[in-house]
């Protein structure tokens, strides 16, 4: 059976099953996703095609599929996807809005086609995730085109976290969206970005050929570390208030880990700040994992790479499988902290003072407590349970210090 006559016959079956489902009153898990972020790659001006490196995260508990929806107006080729824990290549095929429906992916546009990647494992419950690289070539001559000798890219992005890569030997003359700019070790300028809004990003950027833009890295000796790429991170922290009398909250932050033969993660509690009721999960398997608090002395004598350690120093370590070449892992890390200096009660209002280094942070404010301040720019939702979340984003490479205050309900 050929490939064409193999899908359709699959369509009808999914739709088939969708539909009986639905007479008896069931419907497939809606999908969910995170933590995406594109990157293109300009190819050849006056090619019209860009290379896409997509990174994205599958939620859904149970889950043995991911549908990437391929964008009208796009011819997409050379597509391959790999399952970014392992580095091993994942099955995949291109399917219809019917068989995307009956995956859980809602749509009414019948021709709309999808990229259906079969996960290397069902996503794991209670948080676990399925993490995807997917990769391709799209030719769009509406999204990128020569007028001359300069070179436009201008898309519409609906992914929060972007990179823009030049072709060798350009350098960027415009763009319209607050951007880093970041020279590439094989001498190509990319432009990177968050979008912190929530529509889309009308990005527009120009380029033109430059004899001074080489084909290896330049920079300023000593200014690496500033010059990390802030829209490829993906660590996440979110808290949870607790009664603020208690002055303690409980909190879970993300992080992968890719180096080779790394097998621990280091917290370093904050002075002023005392921990409990740490563990840890494999977010990948659902595994959960070994962990440690280490103080004072302990920490030199245990080879723990922390600086400036005094007797009051504090550690929590986490241990994992070491990490294999290809290979990644991503970690989700629980504690409960309290903090009498950042996080109390003052005049009846809850006040928490405490500064964020991550890009992502969120603020689960106690039940029964409603927002008054915020110091810093935030986004605000209500949790199914009543509780208020503050959503803070930082594209800047900075830390921000951020002042929150609360009042009870009723009072």
């Amino acid at each position: 059976m050929t490939r064409t006559r193999f899908c359709f016959a699959l369509a009808i079956g999914v739709s088939l099953l969708a539909a009986s489902a639905q007479a008896q009153g069931t419907t497939p898990p809606r999908q969910t996703e995170g933590d995406a972020y594109t990157r293109y790659e300009l190819l050849a001006p006056g090619s019209a095609k860009f290379r896409i490196i997509y990174e994205v995260t599958a939620k859904t508990a149970g889950a043995t599929y991911y549908f990437n929806p391929i964008r009208k107006g796009s011819v997409a080729t050379d597509e391959s996807v790999i399952d970014r824990a392992t580095g091993k290549p994942l099955v995949f095929d291109v399917v219809g809005q019917a068989v995307a429906t009956a995956g859980g992916v809602g749509g009414r546009d019948s021709t709309q086609t999808y990229i259906r990647v079969k996960l290397s494992r069902p996503v794991p419950a209670d948080g676990g995730e399925a993490r995807v690289l997917i990769l391709k070539t799209y030719e769009d001559a509406t999204s990128y085109f020569s007028q001359g000798e300069v070179i436009t890219f201008t898309r519409p992005l609906g992914i929060k976290r972007n990179t823009v890569v030049l072709p060798v030997g350009y350098e960027m003359i415009a763009c319209n969206y607050p951007s880093q700019v970041i020279q590439q070790d094989d001498g190509r300028v990319a432009i990177s970005f968050w979008n912190v809004t929530p529509g889309e990003a009308p990005l527009t950027l120009r380029a033109r050929p430059a004899a001074g833009v080489g084909t290896t890295k330049t920079g300023v000796p000593g200014t690496a570390g500033r010059l990390d790429e802030r829209a490829h991170q993906n660590r996440t922290i979110v808290y949870f208030l607790q009664q603020p009398e208690t002055h303690a909250f409980d909190l879970y932050h993300d992080y992968t880990e890719s180096v080779p033969g790394t097998s621990t993660y280091i917290n370093e509690v904050r002075g002023g700040s005392t921990v409990s009721k740490p563990s840890a999960r494999n977010l990948d398997t659902g595994e959960e994992l070994k962990w440690e608090v280490v103080k004072g002395d302990a920490i030199t004598k245990g080879g723990y790479k922390v600086a400036n350690v005094t007797p009051q120093s504090e550690i929590v370590v986490f241990h994992f499988a070491p990490v294999k070449t290809g290979e990644s892992v991503r970690i989700r890390m629980f504690e409960t902290y309290t903090d009498t200096a950042r996080y109390k009660l003052v005049g009846g209002e809850l006040m928490w003072d405490r500064s964020f280094g991550r890009p992502a942070n969120d603020v689960v404010l106690p039940a029964g407590w409603m927002l008054t301040n915020s110091s810093v720019p935030t986004t605000v939702t209500e949790q199914a349970d009543g509780r208020i979340r503050l959503s803070f984003l930082n594209p800047r490479t900075d830390e921000i210090p951020v002042l929150i205050t609360a009042r009870r309900r009723g009072n």
